[in-house]
């Protein structure tokens, strides 16, 4: 299972999951553009299909390789975009504006970190934003998702970070700086037009992307920003940038 076919699997599909969702077709899968109608098997023992490990540990290679960009997006779930596609995704969701906009204060705090400093693993990055331990975790994970779903982070390879490695997760900007260069001078019309062709307007990854853009404009500041920020407490990040980080 070579790095060169999974690159070029994903630039002709130009967004596929890295593994399938309950085995379906739909959306599309790099296990299935890899092994056609074969159904993928979650066994982690000596008897278990190698083929899984070794798409696990493809995946972090792709993801460091420069070639595709790897992101959490649909579902949440591994997902590889090409180079032209995620091109697109930025113009249309004006990702690349000065000052994005963001509902989570959190979720400014960490952009602006990684803005300054990426990639950073999973450990560092929650220590630099100030929500580390188990009562920080889903405040963690609500700024997260919000910066995946604009399209803001991307994930880069993995850092060991304890007993289990962790994706190293880095600002969008930083890590594909010539990408988003490129993404601010692509109308958002035609951007749409160019993914309309390419992922075609009735795909799951389609209709996901018009549905995230929808309810993230939907969600508006006020009494949704204060709930979704009310815990934990934050500090501004100049009162970060203070601080002894790592």
């Amino acid at each position: 299972m070579s790095l060169k076919k999974a690159v070029a699997l994903i630039e002709k599909s130009g967004a596929l999951l890295i593994f399938p969702i309950n085995n379906r077709v739909e959306p599309p899968s790099l296990w299935f553009e890899l092994h056609p109608g074969e159904k993928m098997l979650w066994e982690w023992d000596e008897n278990g299909d190698s083929r899984v490990s070794d798409l696990w540990h493809l995946k972090t290679k792709l993801s460091a390789s420069g070639k595709i960009v790897y992101s959490k997006w649909y579902q949440g779930r591994a997902t590889a975009f090409s180079f032209p596609v995620f091109k697109c995704l930025l113009a249309l969701t004006g990702a690349t504006r000065e000052e994005p906009e963001l509902v989570q204060k959190n979720a400014r705090i960490i952009l602006d970190i990684l803005n300054s400093d990426s990639p950073l693993s999973t450990k560092q990055l929650r220590e630099a934003c100030g929500l580390k331990g188990k009562e920080n975790a889903a405040a963690y994970e609500r700024a997260l998702k919000e910066l995946w779903k604009k399209f803001l982070i991307v994930g880069f390879g993995e850092v060991d970070d304890g007993a289990f490695p962790s994706l190293a997760v880095g600002s969008t900007r930083v890590i594909f700086e010539e990408l988003w260069r490129d993404a601010q001078k692509l109308d958002p019309r035609e951007a749409k037009s160019i993914l309309e062709k390419t992922l075609t307007p009735d795909s799951h990854f389609m209709k996901a992307i018009l549905k995230d853009m929808k309810s993230l404009k939907e969600l508006k500041p006020g009494k949704e920003r204060e709930r979704l920020d009310r815990k934990p407490s934050v500090v501004s990040f100049d009162e970060l940038s203070r601080r002894k980080r790592f």
